[in-house]
């Protein structure tokens, strides 16, 4: 029988010694359900440092990043209150394995809502949105691992920024959310571009998907969540210096990663 919270201890531990493990699918076959539990479990490790969960995050959202996974579906994960970095703020790299950073857009709850409800929409219930960036960081080694595997890790969490908020009529009006130039940069220079297209086609579909991934593996959505509606470039490593993500008439969102030790 699969032991649902030593898995997640082991990762909780890797997460707070930013150490790197074998792939738990390397000794303990996991279902996907098992690794959701796994997943909920290493939450509950956090809610329990007084780490509360502020929002969710899908993954594999880009198609190329899908099929290269060979998956169909999106993944959800939780947000806590300690991976928040203030926009221009620092992270520094000790606290991580080998983190990578993406751009993202970000959609923020201005009510509950009750996902496993049958007429459950996020549409009206967003006050806002804003150009995001996310530090991704697996604690497998050799960033490798299975869809089970990044399930179980909290689909490779580490941290978040979050630039200007707008209101989501604001954006309708102005422009077209699904047709932003997406660059990121580390110290003034290009380092991957793309379009908010990558993300599921337009970002507005992540709020379906959000809904019915947290209906299925039971992920709260409070009032003033934030969420990851997926990477519209490749993820580029780390490296001390300041990260900025431009998304369009969107705005920009910057980061300065600092190499620093684990207390700074």
């Amino acid at each position: 029988m699969t032991d649902i919270r030593l898995l997640a201890r082991t990762l909780d531990d890797a997460v707070r010694a930013a150490s790197a493990i074998p792939q738990l699918s390397s000794s303990t076959p996991l279902t996907l359900d098992e690794a959701y539990a796994v997943q909920r479990a290493g939450v509950e490790l956090r809610r329990e440092r007084s780490d509360d969960v502020v929002g969710v995050k899908l993954g594999f959202t880009s198609k190329a990043k899908a099929e290269q996974m060979g998956v169909s579906d999106v993944i959800i994960g939780y947000l806590t209150g300690s991976m928040a970095v203030g926009d221009g703020g620092a992270f520094n790299l000790g606290k991580a394995v080998h983190p990578r950073i993406e751009p993202e857009v970000a959609f923020r709850l201005g009510r509950d809502i009750d996902p496993a409800a049958p007429a459950a929409d996020l549409t009206d219930a967003v006050d806002g949105v804003a150009p995001a960036m996310e530090i991704i960081d697996s604690r497998y080694r050799d960033f490798k691992f299975s869809l089970e595997d990044v399930v179980a890790d909290n689909t490779s969490a580490c941290g978040f920024v979050i630039g200007e908020w707008l209101p989501p009529q604001q954006v309708r009006d102005r422009f077209d959310l699904s047709a932003q130039p997406v660059r990121l940069s580390v110290d003034g220079h290009d380092e991957a571009s793309g379009s908010t297209r990558d993300i599921l086609g337009d970002p507005w579909q992540a709020l379906p998907a959000v809904v019915r991934m947290a209906a299925q593996y039971g992920h709260p959505l409070a009032a003033g969540s934030v969420l990851l509606a997926g990477a519209a470039t490749a993820a580029i490593p780390l490296r001390p210096g300041t990260v900025r993500a431009d998304v369009g008439e969107l705005g920009s969102v910057s980061v300065r990663v600092v190499d620093g030790g684990s207390d700074v």
